[in-house]
């Protein structure tokens, strides 16, 4: 067990923002009311963007006092957003972590469904889309959908594990996760999910998963299928070799 507790521990949301101006604000109005309390800091990660992104968050805070701003003077990646995230919580002594995407992606409503698995003892929780079902209603396009299902049954059985979903953005982690896993060591591109549960595999941690709806559509990821696909079997290929 971790003696996490939802309310009596202190968690921070983080989120990686980059050119997020447009659809920041809503995402952050959308988190529920209760939330708030039991939310220590709301962390937004403004990774060099040029549209006003941190301007706009840093604008929020007189209506959401929790909002912290920490802006990268370049953008650096997705995976290195996390890292100063990370880095960040363990620096102010949070007890848990947890994602939520700047665009919208994923519902702000689940915040507390995403936290529940820690409590239970899990160090590491993930959204499933394919637990909740639907993707290609959701608006997963078919050759994104039957990549996502081959690469979550190849990661099964190289990693041994019986996950529904290692590619969803909704990623909540205990302290113990972010003491024992190495993300230091990781990329800081859009692949750095997908090592951080190679890396929570290894160290022998909890990883629960949670339903998540599948929202996707014109804006909602900058993600390209091929690259990203490639860069998880590069992964895999380290992990089988013990480099990872």
């Amino acid at each position: 067990m971790t003696g996490f507790r939802i309310g009596d521990s202190r968690t921070v949301c983080y989120m990686p923002a980059y050119n997020a101006s447009s659809r920041l604000e809503g995402v952050v109005r959308d988190i529920p009311g209760d939330c708030w309390g039991f939310l220590g800091a709301l962390l937004v990660v403004d990774d060099g963007s040029s549209d006003g992104t941190a301007d706009l968050a840093s604008g929020l805070r007189a209506e959401f006092p929790s909002i912290v701003v920490v802006s990268h003077r370049v953008n650096m990646g997705y995976g290195a957003a996390q890292k100063t995230a990370f880095a960040w919580a363990l620096d102010n002594r949070f007890d848990a972590a947890v994602m939520l995407h700047s665009d919208g992606q994923y519902p702000p409503a689940l915040l507390r469904d995403m936290l529940k698995p820690l409590e239970a003892g899990a160090d590491v929780v993930g959204g499933s889309r394919t637990l909740h079902g639907g993707m290609r209603e959701g608006g997963m396009s078919i050759a994104r959908y039957c990549g996502t299902i081959w690469l979550n049954a190849l990661e099964n059985l190289v990693l041994r594990q019986s996950l529904t979903s290692y590619h969803s953005g909704y990623k909540a982690y205990g302290r113990r996760a972010l003491e024992k896993i190495p993300w230091k060591r990781y990329s800081d591109t859009f692949n750095f999910d997908s090592e951080m549960l190679v890396g929570a595999v290894r160290a022998g941690l909890g990883i629960a998963e949670v339903p998540i709806p599948t929202i996707h559509g014109k804006g909602y990821s900058s993600l390209k299928p091929i690259p990203y696909g490639l860069s998880v079997l590069r992964t895999l290929l380290r992990y089988a070799l013990g480099r990872i």
